[in-house]
């Protein structure tokens, strides 16, 4: 079985050491839209160095960060709107990959060639979103958030922070909702209900939903896995009404590989809330609850921080954690199906390759 990398993977189990570095053929969120502006900005995601800039029309372009001629950094060069220029020699390289410009030399041989791998991008509620697809998967699938993210029915305030830990850790906290009883019990929000809990898994349309048995709007009682086209996680925070409007607090979270030991973590906080009550929502967020909310989320941080990188080696799981398992087994099935698909894609291409050889050699004859 072949690795969805070039790379031949001399790991015991493949299929990890690719779930490690990220499940790819999804869209991940890759940065705040504030974050690209004129100039150039590199990143990392699922070990890939992408550079990301902004043309005039506001359209995000994104293209791996590499200059086909010696190799430099493209997001240390110029935005020049419909393409990104090398600081090292200007080679001007347009949002397809295809090099437009090489100044030093006339009618050089490598202008007009695609010669850097470009990503599909998409923008939303404030996020820069792109496709990962591997080579069998290059037409991007797609693109469908949950209606908090989209509905003009709802608010929502996007928190991102950079954790030092392998996204699988991120995925499995959030699966998690009987550590909210724990782990938060000082919090605003999380400091009621039951410490004990049966739970529970049930598909839904879109993935599958884990839940606590007879409590429901007490605690962070359950949470939504879904994958349309992209990986999302959904739950609700209880909130009294003091803290204004809207009823329980929602989140929609993503978790994105940077690289093995790092990831990126999205929470979008909403309400459902239209007119004066989203005005009084916003300015209750901003001025009373956004600390707080920071708070917790650096409760998971810390605490994911800590474990050590081969922490799921030494696990002794049991039946709050039925929701992660699942989870998990979905993932491995799916890196297993990439896999597969390479493999036949991979097939296809070497006959083709051989029967153009054929064919080329009776031309010849």
């Amino acid at each position: 079985m072949t690795s969805p990398n070039t790379t031949t993977q001399a790991a015991a189990d493949p299929i990890q050491s690719y779930l490690n570095r990220g499940l790819r053929n999804y869209w991940y969120p890759v940065a705040p839209s504030w974050q690209v502006g004129g100039a150039p900005v590199g990143i990392t995601r699922l070990g890939d160095q992408i550079v990301l800039w902004r043309g005039k029309e506001g359209k995000v372009r994104a293209l791996e960060d590499r200059c086909p001629h010696r190799g430099a950094r493209l997001s240390l060069g110029w935005n020049l709107g419909g393409s990104v220029a090398c600081w090292y020699h200007g080679i001007e390289i347009d949002g397809g990959g295809t090099v437009t410009k090489v100044p030093a030399v006339s009618n050089c041989p490598l202008e007009g060639q695609k010669c850097v791998k470009s990503y599909p991008v998409e923008e939303h509620a404030g996020a820069i979103f792109l496709w990962f697809g591997d080579d069998a998967h290059q037409e991007p699938a797609p693109l469908v958030l949950p209606e908090e993210l989209v509905g003009e029915e709802y608010a929502n305030f996007l928190c991102m922070s950079n954790w030092k830990c392998n996204y699988q850790y991120a995925i499995d906290n959030v699966m998690d909702p009987m550590h909210g009883a724990y782990l938060h019990a000082t919090s605003h929000s999380m400091a009621e209900g039951d410490k004990q809990a049966d739970m529970r898994v049930r598909k839904t349309e879109t993935g599958l939903m884990f839940e606590k048995v007879g409590q429901r709007d007490v605690n962070f009682d359950w949470v939504e896995l879904g994958e349309t086209g992209t990986l999302w996680m959904r739950l609700a925070i209880p909130y009294k009404k003091k803290f204004g409007p809207g009823g329980n607090f929602g989140i929609i979270g993503f978790a994105v590989p940077i690289d093995e030991n790092n990831c990126q973590v999205y929470f979008w906080r909403t309400r459902k809330v239209s007119g004066w009550q989203r005005d009084a929502w916003r300015f209750m967020y901003r001025n009373r609850l956004e600390g707080l909310h920071w708070d917790v989320l650096e409760q998971d941080r810390y605490v994911l921080e800590s474990m050590a990188p081969n922490a799921r080696n030494h696990e002794f799981l049991y039946q709050h954690d039925v929701g992660m398992t699942r989870v998990r087994r979905m993932l491995r099935q799916r890196a297993q199906q990439h896999f597969a698909d390479l493999d036949a894609h991979r097939a296809r291409a070497a006959q083709a390759g051989s029967a153009q050889t054929e064919a080329a050699g009776h031309s010849h004859a």
